[in-house]
C-alpha cells in the first residue's frame, strides 16, 4: 500500500511511534526513526525496520529546538532528496495541576506537542508538494476531555487539531493531506499514568471502554496507516478518534479493566 514512499516518524523510539514507524514498515515504506534520548530503542526499532524488508535510518532531534528540527529536515532531504509521509508523535509534558503550572512547564509542552508540528509540516510540505503527501499528527482525547493534571498536554493538543484544520485548508493546493488521530488512554501511554497518580496509584479502579479494554499503541498505527494511503484522499483536516468509545461515556469507571 505504501511501497516506495519514505516516511518519518517523530518520537519513533517507543511506544506509539514505535508503532507506527513498524505498521508503515509492513506497508512498504521506508522510514526515518526520530529520537531524542533513547538511542538504543531508536536502533533497535531500525533493526526490525529492516527486517520488513525496507529500508530505515535513525536521527536524534529535539523537535522542541526549531533549529535541531531544520537539522533533521535537512538530513532527510540530503539523504533522500523527498518526503512523502510526516507523522508528528513526539511529545512531552509534565503532570501539573493549572494552579501549579510555571511558565517553563507550559513553553516546553507546547513547543513540542504544537510548535514542533507547525514547524515540521512547514518543511514536510517542501519535501512532498504535488506528489500526494500524508501529513498525520498524533494528539489525544485530553484535549477536549478533562483528565486530571493534564492540562498543559491537553491544551497542546487541542491546539495541534486546530493547527490540522489550517493546514488541511492551505496544503491542499499542494496536493498534501493533513490530519490527525485522538488517542485515549493507551495501556502503557503516560495519560494513563497521570490518571494513576490521581488515584494515588490504585490500580483497582481505572477506567474501561465498550470495547472492553484500553487503546494499544498498535490500534493507532493501523489508522495512521490508512491516512496515510490513497483510500484516505478526501478526508481532510479531520481528528480521526481511536478510544474503544471511552469518549462516549468518559466517566465510566469499574473495578478491574474490562470487568462488570
Amino acid at each position: 500500500m505504501l511501497k516506495g514512499k519514505v516516511a518519518l516518524v517523530t518520537g519513533s523510539s517507543r511506544g506509539i511511534g514505535r508503532a507506527i514507524a513498524l505498521r508503515l514498515a509492513r506497508e512498504g515504506a521506508d522510514v526515518i526513526v526520530n529520537y531524542f534520548r533513547r538511542r538504543e530503542a531508536a536502533e533497535q526499532t531500525a533493526r526490525d525496520i529492516e527486517k520488513l524488508g525496507v529500508k530505515a535510518s535513525v536521527i536524534r532531534a529535539n523537535v522542541g529546538e526549531p533549529e535541531k528540527l531544520d537539522e533533521m529536515f535537512d538530513a532527510v532531504a540530503e539523504s533522500f532528496g523527498r518526503l512523502d509521509i510526516f507523522v508528528s508523535n513526539a511529545a512531552s509534558g509534565l503532570p501539573r495541576s493549572a494552579l501549579n503550572l510555571d511558565a517553563k512547564v507550559w513553553g516546553w509542552t507546547m513547543d513540542i506537542n504544537a510548535r514542533a508540528f507547525l514547524l515540521g509540516a512547514q518543511r514536510a510540505a517542501g519535501l512532498m508538494e504535488g506528489r500526494g503527501g500524508k501529513i498525520v499528527a498524533i494528539t489525544s482525547l485530553g484535549s477536549k476531555l478533562v483528565w486530571p493534571g493534564y492540562i498543559a498536554i491537553g491544551v497542546s493538543k487541542a491546539t495541534l487539531e486546530a493547527l490540522v484544520r489550517y493546514l488541511a485548508v492551505e496544503l491542499a493546493p499542494k496536493d498534501i493531506c493533513v490530519n490527525a488521530v485522538g488517542a485515549s488512554l493507551i495501556e502503557t501511554g503516560a495519560g494513563l499514568l497521570y490518571l494513576k497518580a490521581a488515584l494515588s496509584g490504585n490500580d483497582s479502579v481505572l477506567p474501561t471502554t465498550p470495547a472492553g479494554r484500553l487503546v494499544s499503541p498498535e490500534d493507532v498505527a493501523g489508522v495512521v496507516a490508512f491516512l496515510c494511503s490513497c483510500e484516505s484522499f478526501m478526508i481532510r483536516g479531520q481528528t480521526i478518534i481511536v478510544d474503544g468509545g471511552m469518549s462516549l461515556a468518559p466517566v465510566s469507571y469499574v473495578e478491574k479493566r474490562g470487568g462488570g
